[in-house]
């Protein structure tokens, strides 16, 4: 038979069949007189072989060494199991993610251990706002890992951050402008220590390294304004000046 035959009864392509013969998964038929290879039920039988093994997972590199020696089939059968197990967990967290966000009503590029916070952010700041807000969250949470990630988030849950009060602070520094008043600078500084200074004096288990700063800083650049760089600075200068005094006051171990 051709190869068009061939590649029909098998339910492959021609090219499939074509490119098995080239790395030797195929063995290359008899020609016949017109020079035409003329292939016959064993490569058939062999297609059919492959196409099964394929369809349970088995890649391409693996295939000689079942398809020749029948005693591996039981090694290769555990190994595609645990394969299978993998990719069920795998989905089915990348479900529950998925879940979480549509019940939250957040975006769903934000990480899913921030889904309530994304779903304050949705409802209560100006898209462009909001989308600073969640590429900052991404950077942080691709850098710190998930388990640390939903840490942080576990933390400002429990200062209760995901209220609309968070994202009043949010909308008003992503309003800041080069016409803004110094006073309305200040007293935002001020409004985001009194907000975010109880989650720093009880800061999670997360190490902020290096790579997160100065990530942020270079973002920061390229995406803030002067205003903006000025409440984070008045904002860094009056939680360390809070945090210090406070640690002052604790009694000293002597």
């Amino acid at each position: 038979m051709r190869s068009g035959e061939l590649a029909a009864l098998a339910g492959v392509t021609i090219r499939t069949v074509r490119h098995y013969l080239q790395i030797g998964l195929l063995e290359e038929p008899e020609r016949s007189v017109n020079g035409y290879r003329d292939y016959d039920v064993r490569h058939l039988v062999r297609l059919l072989r492959i196409g099964r093994l394929t369809e349970l997972g088995l890649p391409l590199a693996e295939l000689p060494r079942v398809l020749d020696d029948p005693q591996v089939a039981e090694e290769v059968l555990d190994e595609l199991d645990r394969q299978a197990v993998a990719e069920i967990e795998r989905l089915t967290s990348r479900r529950a993610a998925i879940a979480r966000l549509r019940h939250q009503g957040a975006t769903p590029d934000l990480p899913p251990e921030m889904a309530d916070y994304g779903s304050v952010i949705e409802a209560g700041v100006a898209p462009d706002v909001a989308r600073h807000e969640y590429e900052q969250l991404l950077l942080i949470s691709h850098l710190i890992g998930e388990n640390e990630t939903a840490a942080l988030a576990g933390a400002m849950a429990e200062q209760a951050l995901f209220t609309p009060a968070t994202a009043d602070l949010v909308q008003r520094f992503g309003e800041l402008g080069p016409d803004t008043p110094q006073e309305t600078v200040e007293r935002l500084a001020d409004d985001m220590v009194t907000r975010y200074l109880p989650l720093l004096r009880n800061w999670p288990d997360v190490e902020f390294g290096a790579d997160v700063s100065s990530m942020l800083a270079a973002y920061g650049e390229r995406n803030l304004n002067d205003q903006q760089h000025r409440v984070n600075q008045l904002f860094v200068e009056r939680v360390m000046g809070r945090l210090t005094s406070s640690s002052d006051e604790r009694p000293r171990s002597r």
